[in-house]
């Protein structure tokens, strides 16, 4: 299934040149900029010109092949070196979602076991590697759709929080993906969107790109959320995930913790959408997550201008982390996930490399 919306992140191979959507210009404004050095894609990274745990996986593996393209003619050990080095560069950019030190660390893996080659090959097969990586994004999203399908019902109410949709992976999201596919198959719903403070991705982004699509969208402010469900507006949330841990702790926009906790107390099912390359088990639980801490100013400042007083204390955590017995299941591109989540993911694991 295809969706009319832009590639958040583009290879052309005619040029071999890489391209992202600057999304903090959105959704004023569809810039789509080309990246020419590894610093470049790092910043990208670091300032959410490309964001979502999916997309900057893929971003790291090809920012690799930016950043090594000008060391083919140095010795293979040397190449190699290179390759660890840029890598643990990128992966310093953002420390909460699991998917880029997931997608670095296979490009690592690429470079070692072609080690007895030539540089220019080992660069080749690292580009062919995440070429494959975005590639098999794809495929993720459209079985996540189609697992999470099953869970939009005619006439529901759907409440989002953040973007994981088309913007945030390959093609058409996480979260968002079983909406895009109940919509094309003529399902009548509604769907409500958290702005998402303090950088309004719900509002910026999700909104764009539901209303985009034709999708019956409604925008509302963070602290709305429980008016909404107190009303019987809502019967199902759905969000993306940055991380999952071993005993289903997960780690997700800030903000998601609060909407769980809301849908417990309403009794509303909460499900999270998870690419395997987000299940990461040798994390114990969410206590063990490192939790992005990101500049006060996005808290301080509503776009240009100051709302807060000078100098005032300020805690701006990107993430938090919801429990796993707040989660009714975990849709993943290999099925849904339910408790007990510890047995249940470590099965899942040993049926799918992770």
């Amino acid at each position: 299934m295809k969706i009319n919306l832009p590639q958040t992140i583009r290879w052309d191979p005619l040029t071999a040149t890489l391209y992202f959507i600057d999304q903090t210009k959105l959704p004023l404004e569809l810039v789509e900029e080309k990246q020419e050095t590894i610093a470049q894609v790092w910043q990208a990274i670091k300032t959410l010109k490309i964001r979502g745990a999916p997309a900057i996986g893929i971003a790291g593996a090809y920012g690799l092949v930016v950043g090594l393209r000008d060391y083919q003619d140095l010795p293979p050990q040397k190449f190699l070196a290179e390759l660890e080095k840029q890598a643990a560069y990128l992966n310093s950019s953002r420390p909460t979602a699991v998917n880029l030190s997931w997608a670095l660390k296979r490009m690592v893996a690429v470079g070692e076991k072609n080690v007895d080659k030539s540089s220019h090959a080992i660069y080749h097969a690292l580009l062919k590697e995440a070429l494959a990586i975005h590639d098999e994004d794809r495929v993720i999203c459209q079985n996540i759709g189609k697992y999470g399908r099953s869970l939009i019902k005619e006439g529901c109410g759907i409440l989002t929080h953040c973007n994981a949709g088309s913007l945030a992976v390959s093609e058409l999201g996480t979260a968002i993906a079983p909406l895009y596919l109940a919509h094309a198959q003529g399902v009548k719903f509604k769907v409500y969107a958290d702005e998402t403070r303090p950088l309004l991705q719900g509002a910026r982004l999700t909104a764009w790109e539901l209303q985009h699509t034709g999708i019956d969208v409604t925008l509302i402010c963070d602290n709305m959320a429980a008016y909404i469900m107190s009303q019987g507006l809502i019967n199902l949330v759905i969000t993306g995930t940055d991380r999952v841990a071993a005993n289903g702790d997960i780690a997700n926009k800030i903000g998601t913790l609060g909407v769980a906790i809301l849908a417990k107390y309403f009794s509303i099912p909460f499900y999270i959408a998870a690419p395997s390359s987000t299940i990461d088990l040798a994390t114990a639980n969410g206590k063990a997550i490192i939790i992005e801490e990101r500049d006060p100013q996005e808290v301080t400042h509503f776009g240009l201008r100051q709302t807060a007083p000078n100098n005032v204390k300020v805690c701006n955590p990107a993430f938090d982390v919801t429990p796993h017995d707040l989660i009714t299941g975990i849709i993943t591109d290999r099925g849904i996930i339910y408790p007990p989540y510890e047995k249940n993911l470590s099965i899942f694991n040993a049926k799918v490399k992770i």
